[in-house]
């Protein structure tokens, strides 16, 4: 099992920053075979959907073409942490922010029924 816990949330102002984290733990074998990692949000009303991820394993990123030049995913895989620098920030970026994991090789990075490892979201609310 692997345990996520976000954190970072906030409310800003358009075109303000936020950093969020998520701190990944678990057993040694648990982590070890992770091989994505990202950050999905959900907002009111709307199903949840691919920010940004990571493959563990190598320099693979991806990103919602909403997020393209704004977001950066990064992890720390020495210290068991991923990280999304959110910059210029729109209102409609508001959602509940959630990190994930996959444990198997996935077809499709961006597809939520690929991870099965979910924390309990991160608000982040901007305003216009």
């Amino acid at each position: 099992q692997v345990q996520l816990v976000e954190s970072g949330g906030g409310s800003v102002q358009a075109g303000g920053s936020l950093r969020l984290s998520c701190a990944a733990s678990g057993s040694t074998y648990s982590i070890y075979y992770v091989y994505y990692m990202g950050w999905f949000r959900q907002a009111p009303g709307k199903e949840r959907e691919a920010v940004a991820v990571v493959f563990t394993y190598g320099d693979g990123t991806y990103y919602a073409d909403s997020v393209k030049g704004r977001f950066t995913i990064s992890r720390d895989n020495a210290n068991n942490m991923l990280y999304l620098q959110m910059n210029s920030l729109k209102p409609e970026d508001t959602a509940m922010y959630y990190c994930a994991a996959a444990s198997s090789r996935v077809r499709n990075p961006l597809s939520v029924g690929e991870y099965n490892y979910w924390g309990q979201g991160t608000q982040v609310t901007v305003s216009s």
